[in-house]
């Protein structure tokens, strides 16, 4: 008999092995994970959860004999911007409260025709356009480790959920961070997949430009396996190797550490640090030096010059005419100054406010961003790998560790940031030059706080990447 808090703890694909192999009931597994939300519900996570629908689909699920996925029966969390059909989706905000897609994002379709399951929505800072998940409308996530203390965002809901074993995993979105600053911060595994990689139909939006949606799990090869199921590849792999989809994402083998070279880009994303989180992530390095990494100082140019002058002007410029075509697609009237009037967390209504009104860019300031700064940046981050010889950057995820709820200012050795640029100070430059990124566990803070270290990658080199982070993660013994 299995326990139920054991059966929660499962990863994705040990989960759809024990599955696979007769040793665990799709219904029981639901079960587990529905005992599992109940039980943490303090966390706040979660925006919609169906557990009569869930448990209905895994009954379903278990009288399938032939057909069978290789996520069969594993339910997922989807952020509440991600449409799953006959599930409500909010995007964390009042303005969409009462808006039931009948048809499913172009990303949870291709998981749930896989096999998976709909666990439910998970909370989220309002209309992802923050990273604290402190949400007036449905109220702050409370990161697992620490209640008092954010879980992250925008995705927090989705990174609490699977810190505290009441999903495997979960698709979040990230534009600036918003899948990785969440499970850095929760202690879990994150993965940002290159812009376009992964498809954004069906998502409400910030950026075409720079929205995508991604994973956060228990373990990097959880992360490949749902983004083999996603790119199309885990049916063929499946096919070919048995059920090796079902097992793991073994047909992506580990990059040996020994002789791997990892840039370490000194200037920018490590300086200033937490002194906590600098601890944390040099003994990591030196852990993965001792596997037989080497680490090479390098730097992106004008990384922080460049991420500044794109980053907001290609957001912001594309966000309203992105949700215009949300609403439209979905038979919604947009109305701008309804909408606004509609948003509950103050943050984000001030920066709805500002896409309005004369501090917006301006057409011109865009199409710069877009045909010289972007592409820019997009060069620098090549030529750091090329004449580096690196596979990857690596650097703290976030440059201090979660902070109190309600906060508006952190510090950082000593020196006062407001909470919104300190967290995505390392993340953004990636987003904006359509970079994969993963987090990984790292080690914690003297307060018991997770710390996570950052794995960026050359855009297109997403395999590689995972392929690097499962030997670091295996290294880190994370």
């Amino acid at each position: 008999m299995n326990a139920p808090h054991e059966i929660a703890a499962l990863g994705v694909a040990q989960a759809a092995g024990r599955i696979a192999r007769g040793e665990m009931s799709c219904v029981e597994y639901a079960r587990a994970l529905l005992e599992a939300i109940a039980r943490t519900g303090d966390s706040n996570a979660w925006i919609h959860v169906d557990a009569e629908g869930l448990l209905k689909a895994a009954a379903v699920a278990d009288r399938k004999q032939s057909a069978r996925g290789p996520l069969h029966g594993v339910p997922l969390a989807f952020k509440d911007n991600i449409d799953v059909a006959g599930m409500p989706t909010t995007a964390g905000s009042p303005a969409l409260r009462g808006h039931v897609p009948q048809a499913g994002s172009a990303v949870a379709q291709r998981l749930l025709d896989a096999g998976a399951l709909a666990l439910g929505k998970t909370n989220l800072h309002e209309f992802a356009l923050g990273i604290t998940n402190d949400n007036a409308a449905f109220g702050a996530v409370r990161n697992p480790h620490a209640p008092d203390r954010i879980a992250g965002g925008s995705s927090g809901g989705a990174g609490a959920a699977v810190a505290a074993f009441a999903a495997p995993a979960a698709i979040g979105t990230d534009t600036g961070g918003s899948v990785r600053i969440p499970a850095a911060l929760c202690g879990v595994v994150g993965f940002r997949p290159s812009t376009g990689r992964w498809p954004t139909e069906g998502i409400v939006p910030i950026s075409t430009t720079r929205d995508t949606p991604g994973s956060i799990a228990r373990s990097v090869a959880d992360c490949a396996l749902l983004d083999a199921v996603v790119t199309g590849r885990a049916g063929r792999e499946a096919a070919n190797q048995g059920r090796a989809a079902r097992e793991g994402a073994r047909w992506l083998q580990e990059e040996p550490l020994r002789g791997l070279r990892l840039g370490v880009p000194t200037r920018h994303f490590w300086t200033p640090l937490d002194d906590d989180t600098a601890k944390a992530a040099h003994a990591a390095l030196e852990r993965l030096r001792d596997a037989g990494a080497e680490f090479v100082r390098c730097e992106v140019e004008e990384v922080a010059a460049l991420t500044a002058a794109t980053g907001m002007a290609i957001a912001r410029y594309e966000t309203l005419p992105a949700l215009r075509d949300y609403w439209s697609r979905h038979g919604l009237a947009f109305d701008f100054d309804a909408l606004v009037a509609r948003i509950a967390s103050p943050d984000v209504r001030h920066a709805f406010e500002g896409l309005g009104n004369a501090s917006a860019p301006t057409l011109g300031e865009y199409r710069r961003a877009m045909r010289e700064l972007r592409p820019a940046l997009q060069r620098a981050w090549r030529r750091c790998f090329e004449s580096n010889r690196i596979a990857a950057l690596v650097f703290p995820t976030t440059p201090l560790p979660a902070a109190r709820i309600g906060a508006e200012f952190v510090r950082i050795a000593g020196e006062p940031s407001p909470v919104f640029p300190a967290y995505i100070r390392n993340t953004e430059p990636g987003t904006v030059a359509g970079a994969p990124g993963l987090t990984i566990p790292c080690g914690t803070t003297s307060a018991a706080l997770p710390v996570g270290l950052a794995i960026d990658a050359l855009p297109g080199d997403d395999d590689r990447l995972l392929r690097v982070g499962m030997a670091i993660e295996r290294a880190l013994g994370s």
